[in-house]
């Protein structure tokens, strides 16, 4: 008997049968070689060519090309849903046809100048798909190709239980290589250099460390399956659980108080600028994620704040009084409460897209006043306001100088607005944001007044939003208007929107996925937009409601196809 016909794929229960789209097989291919195709000519794989991912086996970019053509014979052998062999087959095939088009590109750069138009179709692209082989070499895409098909086919094969694991265990060593560099410092600096060394290259994991790192993620996650951890936990009491989960909310808190002392004041940075964005992306939770109202000019109220707290504490030119920090926040968060009442009255009858292209027009509005001659004498205009002193007055020696006290003050505003955040998410105002979200003319037919609902909503999150740009000041030390621009606005609405709207968590999370991950690796900046449509589009694609959702948007994306509208509110399974 034909192995093939006793060994069904993983997780099928009924019988395989040899069937199999070739028409599919080929579409999955061409795309997954256009994938490659674009990686190449766009810079990603000759630029993070000289970046080690595992030192001496495999850089950033050839990991990128691998993973197209891994992925492509994976997603192939997924749609087969047949024997082994059609599985190794699919794979190796649509792994196979991606390897061709990126051979037809050496092909391609080799006998006409394709630099002339696509700059990144250079010799060295050529070199670092063929092994330095050039024309000669245009083979090895296509070999490559059929072999990584045929070997992703393959992980299809492998049960579910343990495909998983595999998969995070891959993760984490692209993540652990990616932070290499600064996990390494720090384990140098306290002494631990053997350690740091055997784990860590000066950039890149170890071959010792990605192999050790794949087998304590593989294989933890086996023994948690294996004895069902997250099952017991999940049954437990709530109270219980919350007594176990104590000490490691403890742990992660002192974890997250040490990071600037042990990770140094440019990782203190970040996180003090993720913090001000976990600032604005609550205020804009309020305003878009409960209330509905899509806010585009959102970075107006980030400018009132920070010039609120430039002109009243600055010592140079355009200083006003020259307040203490700590006195100057109050009035930033006041005044731009009060822009957003003056901006929320004229628009409250306002709808949909028209309402986000008018809020589009009153952030533009304050970036061109901050750069006009008409507000030069009080925001000092292309020059800006200089010389804002640090919130707390310490010598360049202590602990707190630099980015660290603002990491530190960064953390508790954002705690303290998370708090008022939920507390307003649960309570009378907060369900009246929801119901308007929802449907404002049932909401107004059930007796909530719109005006004054909306309102509320735009004053707070303006106020956060000042809040953050207050925080802003003092960890800059200044403020231009070249800070006033769109896409301050698109970053918060896109941490609100990856992140879950309505989620406090997953605010948080997406700032440290958008924001934070972004400047921790400058060499990405250029590509900061594309991963950016990318990390949207998966979003929009395989988790629409967000990384961590609020469960009233799970609960409406995820309603049982066989749950009419009236069952899905009251329970009811029975079907309709």
């Amino acid at each position: 008997m034909n192995v093939d016909q006793i060994v069904p794929l993983a997780g099928d229960d009924a019988p395989p049968t040899e069937s199999i789209d070739w028409r599919d097989v080929i579409r999955v291919g061409l795309l997954g070689g256009a994938v490659g195709v674009y990686l190449c000519l766009v810079g990603i794989v000759p630029v993070f060519d000289t970046r080690p991912l595992v030192s001496g086996i495999i850089s950033l970019g050839e990991a990128a090309i691998v993973a197209a053509i891994a992925t492509t014979g994976a997603v192939a052998a997924r749609n087969a849903h047949g024997t082994v062999r059609s599985a190794l087959m699919t794979g190796a095939v649509a792994g196979l046809i991606a390897g061709i088009m990126l051979s037809l590109l050496i092909v391609a750069s080799e006998l006409v100048n394709l630099r002339g138009f696509m700059l990144n179709a250079s010799p060295q692209l050529v070199a670092l798909l063929t092994f330095g082989m050039g024309l000669a070499g245009a083979w090895v895409p296509i070999v490559a190709g059929l072999v990584l098909g045929a070997a992703a086919g393959a992980f299809w094969l492998v049960p579910v239980r343990y495909r998983s694991p595999i998969v995070r265990g891959f993760l984490s060593i692209v993540i652990l290589g990616l932070f290499a560099g600064l996990l390494r410092a720090p384990l140098l600096a306290a002494g631990m250099g053997q350690l740091a060394r055997l784990l860590f290259a000066s950039e890149g994991l170890t071959i010792f460390g990605a192999v050790l790192t794949f087998g304590l993620v593989v294989g933890g996650r086996i023994v948690r399956q294996r004895f069902g951890f997250q099952g017991r936990l999940d049954a437990l009491p709530d109270a219980r659980r919350k007594q176990l989960l104590a000490p490691a909310v403890v742990l992660v808190l002192l974890i997250v108080l040490a990071m600037p002392l042990a990770l140094g004041p440019f990782f203190a940075q970040v996180i003090a600028l993720v913090a001000l964005y976990v600032l604005m992306g609550l205020g804009l939770n309020i305003t878009l994620g409960l209330a509905g109202l899509l806010d585009l000019g959102f970075v107006a109220f980030f400018a009132v704040g920070a010039y609120t707290v430039g002109l009243l504490t600055s010592t140079a030119e355009f200083g006003l009084m020259q307040l203490p920090f700590w006195a100057a926040v109050p009035f930033a968060v006041i005044f731009a409460m009060l822009f957003g009442a003056f901006l929320g009255l004229p628009i409250l009858g306002i709808r949909g897209d028209y309402l986000a292209i008018a809020t589009l027009g009153f952030g533009e509005i304050i970036g061109i006043l901050a750069r006009s001659n008409l507000m030069l004498p009080l925001l000092g205009g292309p020059r800006g306001v200089i010389n804002i002193p640090k919130p707390i007055d310490v010598s360049a020696t202590h602990f707190l100088a630099g980015p660290v006290q603002i990491y530190y003050i960064a953390l508790v505003f954002a705690a303290l607005i998370a708090f008022i955040a939920w507390r307003l998410r649960g309570s009378r105002l907060g369900r009246a944001w929801v119901a308007i979200r929802e449907d404002e003319d049932v909401a107004e037919a059930v007796g909530i007044n719109l005006i004054q609902t909306k309102l509320l909503a735009y004053m707070l999150g303006a106020a956060f939003a000042g809040l953050g740009g207050a925080v802003f000041a003092g960890l800059v030390g200044s403020i231009f208007p070249s800070s006033i621009n769109l896409f301050v606005s698109i970053n918060v609405a896109a941490i609100v929107i990856v992140g879950g709207m309505g989620s406090i968590p997953g605010v948080v999370l997406g700032a440290l996925f958008l924001i934070g991950i972004p400047e921790l690796f400058r060499e990405f900046s250029d590509y900061r937009f594309l991963f950016y449509g990318i990390a949207l589009i998966a979003m929009m694609r395989f988790r629409p409601e967000g990384l961590l959702p609020s469960g009233i948007v799970k609960r409406e994306l995820h309603v049982p196809e066989n749950v009419g509208p009236a069952t899905a509110v009251t329970g009811d399974t029975t079907p309709g």
